[in-house]
C-alpha cells in the first residue's frame, strides 16, 4: 500500500466514526453515534446482546440514517457495565439492559436523554462523560481512540485516526537509528515490570550483527486482577501491529510474534483480525509501501503459566520447549528467540509507540515526571467504588487515584493499603497516600510499577493473609527450575499458614524475613526474585498484625478462621437467620429471643455474621 491509498482510505472513514463531520468539512447524514462498549467485561453483562437490540429497534423504527450503533474498545468503567456512550452528547449510561433499549431510542429521537441511566455523583446525575470524577484527570495515550474504533470496521477507523501514518513515516523518511533517538529521547520505559529505557532495549539489539532479529509482544498477563493489556488489544490491536512492525524496522527484525494468553479469546480474535486486514493491505508481509522493508508477524498463544511472562521462559515456550527462564546473560538483545538478536516488549509499551513518532519525543516527555515519562495504565480493583481500567500521568498521586479517580472507599470503610504490582509488587499503607506514581517513588516504598496491577484493600483485610495469597499464587505458577524459588517461596508460604492458624511462634518472623532475603537475592528470573515482596512490605508497614496473630491468636479483620469467633450480642431479636445459615449447626435459640453460638461447633465460616441484618452478631 502507497501513502496516497492510505490517505484515501482515511478520507472514505473520516466520516463514520463519529466525528460527525466528512473529509470535506461537510456535516455527516445522520445525528447520532451510541457506542456500545464491546469489552470483556461489558461482552460478559451482555453488551453485545444490547448492541443488537439496538439496530433491531433503530431498523424498526427507520431510522438508519439518524442513528448509527457500533461495538468499540473499553471505556474503562467495568463496574458499572454494560456501559454505552451516547453521541455529539457525549453522555455515558451505565448498566443498561435490554429492557432499557426501546426508552433510549425514543428519548434520543427527541434529543433527550435517560436520566435513570446517566451516574450520579454526590446526589447529582453528571450529563457529560468527561465531568466524571472517573475521567477528568485521566490522559489517554497508550488506550487513545478505543471508544472511537468501531470493532466492525478496525482498519478503516484507525487510519483516519492516523493510524499506520507513523510506521509510514519512519520506513520512507527515517534512518533506524533514528527511530531509536526519538524512542530514547521520549523517556519511554517498558510498562510490564522493572520499566527498562525501550529505546536502550532497541539500540542494543540493533547493534548485534545477525541474519535474522525478533520482535516479540509480551502479552502474557498473568497477575492477578490485571487485565491492562488485554483491553488495549481488545480495543485497539492495530496499534500493537504498527508498533511492532516500528521496532522491527528500526532493529532490523523481519519477523515478530504476539505472545498472547489462551484465556484471552477475544483479543486474540481481534488482533488476528487486525493482523489479516494489514496483511491484506500490505501493511504487513513483503515490501510495505513499497520499499524493500518486510515484516511478518503472527500469534503465539501461552498456556498460562504465570512465569512464561519472564521473557527467557517467554521465548523457550515460543520455541516449543518447557517455560523455564535461563541465565543471563547472554540477554535476548544478544541471543534470544531461536539464538537471535530479540526485542521484547510489553503491549502497554508498543501501544505509546506510533504516537511518539507522529508527535514527536518532546511532547511524550513533557507528560508525567523527571524520571517517569508519560502515562501508565492500570487496573483499579479491590475494595474500591469505581473499579475498571484507568490511564494517568506519572506523577499522580495514590490519594487521587483511590478518592478522586476511584471514588473511595465503599460502605464507609477506611482505605488500608494498596498492592501494587502484582505478585512481584509490595502494599503500600495509608501513610504514604500522597506518594507520586513513578518508578523511584514505589521502589523507594518496597513496592513496583510493575505491569499496572493496583488492588485496594480497606479495614476489613487481613494483611497476613494478603501476603499468604500472593505467596501461595507463586508457589503454584514457579517453574521450579531454581531451588531458592522451588523450596525457598514453599518455607515462607508454611511459616504464613502457620501464623494465620495460630501455630507461629516471635521465632518464626526473624526466620521469615532471613527467608525472603535469601529467594530475593538467589532465585534465578525475576519471578523468585520479586516474589517476597509483598511479605517484606507487610511486615514493615503492619508488622503489629503479625505480632497480634502470633502472641494474641487474633486476626483483627476477622478473616483468618483459625483466629477469629463469633458471638451474638443482646442486640439480638432472634429472628433466626443466622441459625439457617450455619452449615455445622452451632448455632441455637427459640424465636424472639437471644440466639446463642457454640463455639466448640463453630469454624468460623462467617456465614452468621454475613447474613444478620441487625448487627447483633460481632467478630471476636
Amino acid at each position: 500500500m502507497d501513502f496516497e491509498k492510505l490517505q484515501e482510505i482515511k478520507q472514505k472513514y473520516l466520516a463514520e466514526i463519529n466525528f460527525r463531520k466528512n473529509a470535506d468539512g461537510s456535516q455527516v447524514d445522520y445525528k447520532y453515534d451510541i457506542m456500545v462498549c464491546g469489552g470483556t467485561g461489558c461482552r460478559s453483562c451482555k453488551s453485545k446482546s444490547i448492541e443488537e437490540k439496538l439496530i433491531e429497534v433503530i431498523k424498526s423504527k427507520n431510522l438508519e440514517r439518524d442513528i448509527k450503533v457500533h461495538g468499540v474498545g473499553c471505556f474503562g468503567l467495568c463496574v458499572n457495565g454494560p456501559v454505552i456512550l451516547i453521541y455529539p452528547q457525549d453522555a455515558m449510561y451505565i448498566k443498561v439492559s435490554i429492557d432499557d433499549v426501546e426508552e433510549i431510542i425514543d428519548k434520543l429521537i427527541g434529543g433527550e436523554l435517560v436520566e435513570r441511566l446517566l451516574p450520579e455523583e454526590n446526589g447529582k446525575k453528571i450529563t457529560k462523560k468527561n465531568e466524571l470524577q472517573f475521567c477528568k484527570k485521566q490522559k489517554y495515550i497508550a488506550r487513545n481512540n478505543a471508544e472511537f474504533m468501531s470493532l466492525d470496521n478496525m482498519l478503516g477507523d484507525y487510519i483516519a485516526l492516523e493510524g499506520y501514518s507513523a510506521l509510514y513515516k519512519v520506513i520512507t523518511t527515517m534512518k533506524p537509528e533514528e527511530v531509536i533517538k526519538i524512542i530514547k529521547d521520549s523517556g519511554l520505559r517498558g510498562r510490564g515490570g522493572a520499566g527498562f529505557s525501550t529505546g536502550q532495549k532497541w539500540e542494543y539489539t540493533k547493534v548485534v550483527d545477525a541474519p535474522q532479529k525478533y520482535v516479540i509482544c509480551n502479552a502474557d498477563e498473568g497477575d492477578p486482577g490485571a487485565f491492562m493489556d488485554r483491553s488495549i488489544i481488545e480495543g485497539n490491536p492495530h496499534a500493537i501491529v504498527e508498533a511492532m512492525a516500528i521496532a522491527g524496522y528500526a532493529i532490523g527484525a523481519s519477523k515478530g510474534f504476539v505472545y498472547l494468553r489462551a484465556e484471552y479469546p477475544l483479543a486474540g480474535e481481534r488482533l488476528q483480525k487486525a493482523i489479516d486486514e494489514a496483511n491484506e493491505k500490505g501493511l504487513l508481509g513483503d515490501n510495505i509501501f513499497e520499499t524493500s522493508f518486510s515484516f511478518k508477524l503472527e500469534i503465539k498463544y501461552g498456556a498460562g503459566a504465570f512465569v512464561c511472562g519472564e521473557e527467557t521462559a517467554l521465548m523457550r515456550s515460543i520455541e516449543g520447549n518447557r517455560g523455564e527462564p535461563t541465565l543471563k546473560p547472554p540477554y535476548p538483545a544478544e541471543k534470544g528467540l531461536f539464538g537471535c538478536p530479540t526485542v521484547i516488549n510489553n503491549v502497554e509499551t508498543l501501544a505509546n509507540v506510533a504516537q511518539i513518532i507522529n508527535n514527536g519525543a518532546s511532547w511524550f516527555n513533557s507528560i508525567g515526571t523527571q524520571d517517569s515519562k508519560g502515562t501508565k495504565v492500570f487496573a483499579l480493583t479491590g475494595k474500591i467504588k469505581n473499579s475498571g481500567l484507568i490511564e494517568l500521568p506519572m506523577g499522580t498521586t495514590i490519594r487521587e487515584i483511590i478518592y478522586d479517580i476511584g471514588g473511595g472507599i465503599p460502605n464507609g470503610k477506611k482505605f488500608k493499603a494498596v498492592q501494587m504490582g502484582g505478585p512481584s509488587g509490595g502494599c503500600i499503607p495509608a501513610e504514604y497516600l500522597d506518594t507520586p506514581i513513578d518508578y523511584k517513588s514505589l521502589s523507594e516504598l518496597g513496592s513496583m510499577m510493575g505491569s499496572g496491577g493496583m488492588i485496594v484493600v480497606d479495614e476489613d483485610s487481613c494483611m497476613v493473609d494478603l501476603a499468604r495469597f500472593f505467596l501461595q499464587f507463586t508457589v503454584d505458577e514457579s517453574c521450579g527450575k531454581c531451588t531458592p524459588c522451588r523450596i525457598g517461596n514453599k518455607r515462607i508460604l508454611e511459616i504464613l499458614t502457620n501464623i494465620t492458624e495460630g501455630r507461629a511462634t516471635l521465632e518464626d518472623l526473624d526466620k521469615l524475613e532471613d527467608l525472603c532475603h535469601y529467594v530475593k537475592e538467589d532465585s534465578l528470573c525475576g519471578l523468585g526474585q520479586t516474589s517476597p515482596n509483598p511479605v517484606l512490605s507487610t511486615l514493615k508497614y503492619f508488622r503489629d498484625e503479625y505480632i497480634e496473630h502470633i502472641v494474641n491468636h487474633k486476626c483483627r479483620a476477622g478473616v483468618c478462621k483459625a483466629l477469629t469467633s463469633y458471638v451474638i450480642m443482646d442486640k439480638c431479636i432472634g429472628c433466626s437467620a443466622c441459625s439457617r445459615v450455619c452449615p455445622v449447626g452451632a448455632i441455637s435459640g427459640e424465636l424472639k429471643k437471644k440466639f446463642r453460638i457454640d463455639k466448640e461447633k463453630c469454624v468460623g465460616c462467617g456465614r452468621c455474621y454475613n447474613t444478620c441484618r441487625f448487627g447483633a452478631i460481632a467478630k471476636e
